[in-house]
């Protein structure tokens, strides 16, 4: 059988450095959800995430008639994984995928999906049960203890009065906030508007690297003609600056590439497949000029050559090896092969295999 196959030859490619207590487990595809297993695999070997989840399952055992929702089908297939007897295989997250099914039709039909619309529906269902779990424990009596609510939610007393509103699990691993600055040309009013965010959207050009993406990111903007701003102060429409700044910067670090581009003469969406290099390491400053560096962990790669069809695969570091993961296959590779997920320089060329979003833990420990 390929899937025990692939899973002994794995398990004697990495010999006696086979991390103590790891698995690699290969996802089942149902059809169509390479999208889906590839962030789960970027996921589980998210470890400050994945324990956080453990935690929450341990202290969440559901009695039997209790409900599932999303957040106790991803715990249950992340401990499914951890406390497997077997180092190495494959699972068929059978429960998770029709559950996703269940809350959001976009992710029903057998059409190619995208994995990073995938990723956002994820976290903020996460986050939203989370949140009822955090309000809902609040309420009941037996509640006098924080002690007692041990959901994966971070509580801070003040007084004895719980703040709002909870930080969830899904906060403190990936929330960063943004402050979107416009300043009046007019009569130099600034404007800032915090704003939080669980991954980066950035804009890519041909022959770039992230760096410069993220550089874009936070570039100044003129608003005129017919986008300019509304001024409180002038009581107008006037021509403004914009920027974006980073005021806080996340503990993982998710950077979503726009690959997928609505191209108006064509009237539908086009892949761009230029070459963007992601590096190991990246430092990313805040507008305090706090630097924080980050090692990218996990990549998400979009196979094929347009929007509407191909496949997802992911690559992970663990414990300082590179795996790769197409859905029930797992095999270990070289740090060399993602630079085989750059992109091409130019646009007929043969590779359609690229890095779509990227997963960087921050080095500084937990923020």
């Amino acid at each position: 059988m390929v899937m025990g196959a692939s899973g002994s030859k794995l398990e004697k490619a990495l010999g006696d450095q086979f991390p103590e207590g790891e698995r690699y487990f290969g996802l089942e595809n149902f059809g169509n959800t390479c999208y889906c297993n590839s962030v789960l695999q970027a996921l589980y070997f998210c470890i400050p995430f994945r324990e956080k989840l453990l935690e929450y399952y341990a202290n969440n055992k559901t009695p039997g008639d209790a409900e599932e929702n999303l957040l106790t089908c991803l715990a249950d297939l992340f401990m499914q994984v951890s406390q497997s007897k077997k180092k190495t295989g494959v699972i068929a997250p059978k429960r998770f995928v029709q559950r996703v099914k269940k809350q959001n039709e976009l992710f029903r039909s057998y059409m190619h999906q995208d994995a990073h619309e995938f990723l956002n529906f994820l976290l903020n269902e996460l986050v939203d049960i989370l949140e009822k779990e955090s309000s809902a424990a609040k309420d009941s009596p037996q509640s006098s203890s924080p002690e007692k609510v041990p959901n994966g939610l971070v509580q801070p007393l003040a007084n004895g009065v719980r703040k709002e509103p909870p930080v969830t699990l899904v906060h403190k691993n990936f929330q960063g906030i943004l402050t979107n600055e416009t300043r009046c040309l007019r009569c130099e009013t600034v404007t800032a508007r915090d704003e939080t965010f669980f991954d980066l959207s950035v804009d890519i050009e041909q022959n770039s690297s992230i760096t410069s993406c993220l550089k874009n990111f936070c570039s100044t903007e003129t608003l005129n003609a017919e986008d300019k701003f509304f001024c409180d102060k002038c009581c107008s429409l006037q021509e403004a600056q914009k920027r974006m700044k980073i005021k806080k910067a996340p503990h993982i670090l998710v950077i979503h590439l726009k690959r997928f581009k609505y191209i108006e003469q064509l009237g539908r969406y086009k892949k761009l497949s230029y070459r963007v290099v992601f590096p190991m390491e990246l430092k990313l400053s805040t507008s305090d000029d706090v630097d924080t560096e980050y090692s990218l962990f996990a990549v998400v790669v979009h196979v094929g050559s347009g929007p509407n069809h191909g496949h997802y695969v992911s690559l992970v570091k663990s414990h300082n090896h590179w795996l790769f993961f197409d859905d029930e296959n797992v095999e270990m590779v070289e740090e060399s092969t993602l630079q085989t997920f750059f992109g091409s320089s130019h646009e007929y060329s043969g590779n359609t295999d690229h890095g779509y979003i990227l997963f960087y833990e921050g080095l500084g420990g937990k923020s």
